[in-house]
């Protein structure tokens, strides 16, 4: 899935690549770092490369086998791509690149034979354990698939079935408190190492970004094991390699895939020992807690009234009563407009003079001293302005 970029990004991460750089100052044939977390759960894990993210769970149940293999438990792998891993996935439904990835993934595990899939039956023609990983991309940020192969081996490994007994034509699957459940019978471990080909394959790169993966003009997928027996090989783009090429993409998937098994077997290791130590383990103590700036605050006493109960005397209840009462005077010789005539209660406006819509004594009163004097006041101008104008015309 390529990542749209802009015709000077990509004329920048060309010439980068052909002067022997990287956007991530990794060298042409540095791995990203590879992070595995297994959690509390038998088969579940979080493989991390750089930063694309996937999650795998494994998980089995009891079906009918098939009419060709009736002897041969299942397996099946199913990679889900969601918005959440990047914008770029659709959600709902299948891309080409998902049907690329799955396909990839059963040929490299399943058809590479690396889970004993005998070891899975119960009874011959009627009872078979179907094994189910299912990887879940938290996000993308290039090579996928590499990242997808090593979730699903390291979950299989760490994955554990329930013991099963059979006496006669009566199957019994016996609980993990009652047995300890068994692991899956698993021969090697396929790894995917996937190369990237830019300008019609004159530039190699191992482990590409989004960014590189969106610039470049093909890839070839090896899929190997740490005995170096071949699984699977696939090659995308128009581009054309020759036999030096290949061989020399082999070598170096031989180096990768063994450090890449060692670090699945060292997480195993990890795993194995805080469990039976009883240490605490899973997602949750695998994670990095960052601290962050916070606010600040003294420590302040908080008066809190004491509760009145049996014990007390009628007299310290009545002095309580009685500043109570006192507060509330003081409040009210302030202006305020609350009286309190008991601890507790409170009546607006009480003891005032409602004005409200309908007019007093006092008021009318008022009113009429306010008119007469008004008219006094016009009398007595119009006698001043009189007397002037009669002056002017004397």
């Amino acid at each position: 899935m390529k990542v749209i970029v802009s015709a000077a990004e990509k004329q920048f991460i060309n010439s980068a690549i052909a002067s022997g750089k990287r956007l991530d100052g990794r060298d042409t044939y540095d791995y990203r770092k590879v992070r595995i977390t297994y959690g509390t759960e038998r088969g579940c894990c979080e493989v991390q490369v750089g930063e694309t993210r996937v999650l795998a769970q494994t998980s089995c149940e009891v079906v009918k086998p098939s009419g060709a293999r009736p002897s041969e438990g299942m397996l099946h792998i199913n990679l889900e791509l969601s918005p959440m891993a990047s914008p770029t996935f659709e959600p709902g439904r299948m891309s080409s690149f998902g049907v690329e990835l799955n396909r990839l993934l059963e040929r490299s595990v399943r058809e590479s034979k690396a889970v004993d899939t005998e070891s899975l039956c119960i009874v011959v023609g009627v009872k078979v354990w179907q094994v189910r990983v299912d990887l879940h991309a938290l996000n993308f940020d290039g090579n996928l698939l590499d990242c997808s192969s090593i979730a699903a081996i390291a979950s299989l490994h760490h994955f554990r079935r329930p013991e099963v007994t059979v006496s006669g034509e009566q199957v019994t699957i016996h609980s993990l408190e009652d047995r300890e459940p068994v692991a899956l019978s698993i021969h090697h471990m396929p790894i995917c190492v996937t190369f990237a080909f830019f300008q019609e394959g004159k530039y190699l790169l191992v482990d590409p970004s989004d960014r590189e993966e969106s610039v470049m003009d093909g890839t070839m997928v090896v899929c190997m094991n740490i005995h170096r027996e071949l699984c699977t090989v696939q090659m995308t783009g128009s581009m054309l390699l020759l036999k030096d090429q290949l061989s020399r993409c082999c070598q170096i998937a031989i180096v990768k895939v063994s450090e890449i098994t060692e670090v699945i077997k060292s997480a195993l290791a990890n795993d194995a020992q805080a469990r039976k130590e009883g240490r605490k383990h899973g997602f949750a103590e695998s994670k990095v807690s960052s601290r962050i700036t916070t606010g600040h605050m003294e420590e302040q006493t908080i008066p809190i009234k004491k509760e009145v109960d049996g014990s007390g005397s009628e007299d310290e209840m009545e002095d309580e009563e009685e500043e109570e009462e006192a507060n509330g005077e003081e409040k009210n010789q302030n202006g305020s407009d609350v009286k309190i005539d008991s601890p507790g209660v409170g009546t607006i406006g009480e003891g005032l003079r409602n004005t409200w819509g309908v007019p007093t004594e006092d008021s009318d009163d008022n009113g009429q001293d306010t008119i007469m004097e008004e008219k006094a006041t016009t009398e007595a101008d119009d006698k001043r302005g009189g007397n002037k104008s009669c002056q002017k015309n004397l």
